[in-house]
């Protein structure tokens, strides 16, 4: 059997982060957003002043840990089930953090490669570019907003983990933590 090409995004699949996992932080944002923030055409925004970086900085520290599940993850790639691939959304003004978060996740031999927006594409252009040129399977995603851009510009079947807010849209590939993903990646291989 091949060995499928699996990517996932860092803060909300990898990382747990209760306030980019039940969305509800974001929702209440995309409110504010005009009142606060000149608005801008692109549908994620990229913070300009020190200000906005130092306020994305502390809201992206709220990843708290690895997502136990890792384990499963690195069983997968062990038995040469999966190769998996980070790809994360984060802005190059976050490098710091995610360098220090891959240091914890390296060292358990999990991922072949990981990746992070450092020419501050739109999270969405950056995980389509990416997804496309490592030709991934399958890619494991926790923003819907980015899920339905995705399966527009990519041939992989991109899983969603879902979230209390968003949890009744339906989706053929949903499922609600990365315990649920890697279950469903041991009956494909």
């Amino acid at each position: 059997m091949k060995t499928l090409k699996v990517g996932f995004d860092l803060d909300g699949v990898i990382l747990n982060n209760p306030l980019r996992t039940l969305r509800i932080f974001a929702k209440k944002l995309k409110v504010l957003k005009p009142i606060f923030f000149k608005q801008e055409k692109s549908p994620f925004y990229y913070p300009k002043t020190d200000w906005e970086k130092k306020f994305w900085t502390f809201v992206h520290k709220s990843s708290y840990r690895i997502d136990p599940t890792i384990y499963q993850l690195q069983s997968l790639v062990q038995e040469k089930k999966i190769d998996a691939y980070i790809i994360s959304g984060r802005y190059s003004f976050l490098k710091k953090d995610f360098n220090r978060w891959l240091k914890k996740i390296n060292r358990l031999n999990v991922f072949k490669k990981s990746y992070s927006n450092e020419n501050d594409l739109q999270p969405n252009d950056f995980k389509v570019k990416m997804i496309n040129k490592l030709k991934l399977d399958i890619y494991v995603e926790d923003n819907w907003d980015i899920i339905e851009k995705l399966n527009h510009h990519t041939k992989a079947k991109i899983f969603w983990i879902t979230n209390i807010v968003d949890r009744k849209i339906p989706y053929q590939f949903k499922f609600s933590s990365l315990k649920e993903v890697c279950q469903y990646l041991k009956k494909l291989v």
